[in-house]
């Protein structure tokens, strides 16, 4: 045992052992090598000790644990390696199952990944049901599946719907479904009751959940066979193999074992130490250490933000002030008239049915959450926010009346999409406290905010806003004021491409399929429809004049549906017909040859620029805004990575031919001699 243990084991009076995590130097118990090996040595003592029972339960105010540690994984140079750390985890997970008393795991917070694993081989599981409970099994989305177990006792416990659910899609359940299925056994509503449902489960010893012998009999060989096809054809529809293999592989041994026998536990460990190995699984884990990064870019601000007071509540304004009140803000949300706020609130209440689980929870979001048409929270606001359509002369009369009222200490941000923050603060009486908070759209999903500054921007203005996204639970991206910073700028090639395909008359269908067939989540065409035709013609309009590009002459036609009030997803109309809000897609041809090349290598060649021109701080940063912004294929690890990948004297090569035959837009970037490696 280390000087600093990791876990420590006490007994009460009643013969109950608490087995309590707390990994040293972390705000969270992650199961890296030196905590599993302590468990291990802490579970072969405890075996033949006669306890009343035992709980397993976490000393960290952050959760119960965040999972496996895949910074570890990431160093293994091996296949071999990877197995043995594997084995461990699974060693651990069969030492607990095999104890001779019952064992139960006491839940807060989080349990993720290599954390619900450990939670799986207990007995029982409690838990605080309040909304920060977040169960599930994520690995899919690191390009992996579960290791120490999940494959099997997922199965075993919640039968085959429930577990391919938890595995296949990553998402994390709520209280109320982990309830239902049963993934926990109880809940409470604070942590204070915690230790007391742990001790009344192993006093009461109920009989262990089991699921219905319907869901039992999905796993019988002969029933397999029949479903498999179908999880497949689930699986298809989200994720090709060649991209995306690990979804593929839990039903593989699945359907394989049956969840059954020590085969089924030694099938797991090898088909995750295989996956590590694979380009897109690094690219995937390259990721999720590109997402820690973003989180962990904001410190703590001197003062941070609890009162946002956000102007204009139209869908992103009133998204952003519903978010910032789930997240545990006071906010006041202003528009000319309370017909206009009216709507945001109602999209608030469904957000706050959706991610809260309480009534009391869901009431007090509310509270939180004002309609001001007045404008009275402005003097009151730490944070106003200014999130009104994009128009530079509207924006500065918006801030000439606001900016008087504000507190001297207050920060002042826009959500432009596209103008400088140079341009925003000509009138104002202090551009010091000024800085750009994009959000993006729809707010709830999105995860990134492009936080811009400028020369003017005060460091510590610039650090409180930072905070504030990471306090709302986003990724802050600190951008240089730019036209379009860096999401919009490198977007608008790619979306300009499709439209010049588009006017040499390709098809629709064909231009998405290129896009979706690289990896992208959906095609240039249908996003355009689902950003909004006229908010694309708007932003497209000024990013484009700003950096002196020329439009694509199918512009014009997309002026006119415009006029025409055919906006895309919002209207039932726009390059595609919408009905209900989802899209009638006609049967697509076969894109031409090039055509990905086109759409991809124009995006990544505006990436070059920006990384030429130090719109971010590094490479790492336009690989994660572009990812976290766009939604760029994450099993190619952005679009610096995939350049890199491909060559850069590849891609350089490939731009020269495309500028040959289609012009001087491909024309290659003269940042690229900076990708290449040094001699």
């Amino acid at each position: 045992m280390s000087d600093a243990p990791g876990c420590r084991l006490n007994v009460d009076a009643d013969n109950i052992g608490w087995l309590v995590l707390d990994k040293p130097g972390s705000s969270a118990n992650t199961l890296g090598h030196a905590l599993l090996l302590e468990l291990h040595q802490q579970l072969e003592q405890l075996a033949p000790r006669s306890l009343r029972g035992l709980v397993v339960r976490s000393a960290k105010a952050s959760g119960f644990i965040a999972g496996a540690d895949i910074r570890e994984f990431v160093d293994f140079q091996s296949e071999a390696a990877a197995l043995e750390q594997i084995r461990l985890g699974q060693r651990v997970c069969a030492q607990i199952e095999a104890l001779p008393y019952p064992t139960v795991a006491a839940i807060h917070g989080f349990a993720l990944g290599g954390g619900l694993e450990l939670a799986l081989s207990c007995r029982y599981r409690v838990a605080v049901g309040d909304s920060r409970l977040s169960l599930g099994l994520p690995e899919v989305q690191l390009g992996i599946h579960p290791g120490f177990g999940g494959t099997v006792r997922s199965v075993r416990l919640l039968g085959v719907r429930a577990a391919m659910a938890l595995m296949l899609t990553g998402r994390s359940v709520r209280a109320d479904r982990a309830l239902k299925t049963g993934l926990v056994d109880r809940l409470v509503a604070t942590g204070a009751e915690l230790d007391d449902a742990a001790r009344h489960i192993l006093r009461t010893a109920p009989r262990p959940h089991r699921p219905p012998l319907m869901q039992r009999a999905l796993s019988w060989p002969g029933v397999r066979a029949l479903l498999r096809p179908a999880l497949l054809r689930q699986v298809q529809a989200s994720a090709a193999r060649a991209h995306y293999p690990a979804p593929y592989a839990i039903v593989d041994l699945w359907s394989r074992y049956g969840a059954h026998g020590e085969a089924a536990f030694d099938a797991e460990a090898r088909s995750i130490a295989s996956l590590f190995h694979c380009d897109s699984t690094r690219n995937l884990i390259r990721v999720f250490l590109l997402q820690d990064r973003l989180k962990s870019s904001a410190g703590k601000a001197a003062a941070p933000v609890e009162r946002v007071h956000v102007i204009g509540a139209g869908v992103m304004g009133g998204d952003i002030a519903a978010w910032c009140a789930l997240r545990g803000l006071a906010v006041t949300l202003q528009d000319r008239e309370l017909k206009f706020i009216e709507p945001a609130l109602t999209r608030a209440r469904t957000l706050f049915e959706k991610r809260l689980s309480t009534p009391a929870e869901r009431a007090a979001a509310g509270e939180r959450l004002r309609a001001d048409v007045e404008g009275a929270g402005v003097a009151q606001a730490d944070l106003v926010i200014e999130a009104i359509f994009e128009d530079l002369a509207a924006k500065q009369a918006l801030y000439a009346a606001a900016e008087p009222r504000m507190r001297a200490d207050a920060v002042l941000a826009s959500n432009t999409s596209s103008l400088t923050l140079e341009s925003l603060a000509t009138t104002l009486a202090d551009p010091t406290h000024l800085v750009g908070l994009h959000f993006f759209n729809p707010v709830p999903q999105m995860p990134l905010v492009e936080v811009v500054h400028f020369p003017h921007t005060r460091p510590e203005v610039l650090a409180r806003a930072v905070a504030f996204a990471r306090r709302i639970d986003k990724l802050p991206l600190r951008c240089r004021s730019s036209p379009g910073f860096l999401v919009n700028r490198v977007l608008f090639p790619y979306l300009h491409e499709a439209l010049h395909a588009a006017g040499e008359g390709i098809a629709f269908g064909a231009i998405d399929r290129a896009a979706v067939e690289f990896g992208m989540p959906m095609g240039p065409i249908e996003l355009s429809d689902v950003v909004g035709l006229d908010v694309v013609l708007h932003v497209g309009e000024i990013v484009t004049r700003a950096l002196h590009q020329e439009e694509p002459p199918f512009v014009g036609q997309l002026r006119q549906w415009v006029q025409e009030k055919k906006l895309g997803r919002k209207s039932g109309q726009g390059f595609y017909t919408w009905r209900d809000g989802k899209i009638v897609r006609p049967p697509s041809s076969a894109p031409p040859q090039d055509l990905a090349d086109r759409l991809i290598l124009a995006l990544v060649n505006e990436c070059v620029a920006c990384l030429r021109e130090a719109i971010v701080e590094d490479a790492d940063l336009i690989d994660a805004g572009v990812i976290f912004g766009t939604g760029f294929a994450p099993f190619r690890g952005g679009p610096l990575a995939y350049a890199r990948a491909r060559g850069v004297d590849a891609c350089v090569g490939r731009l020269e031919s495309l500028a040959q035959r289609y012009g001087a837009r491909f024309r290659p970037d003269a940042g690229w001699a900076a990708l290449r490696p040094a001699p």
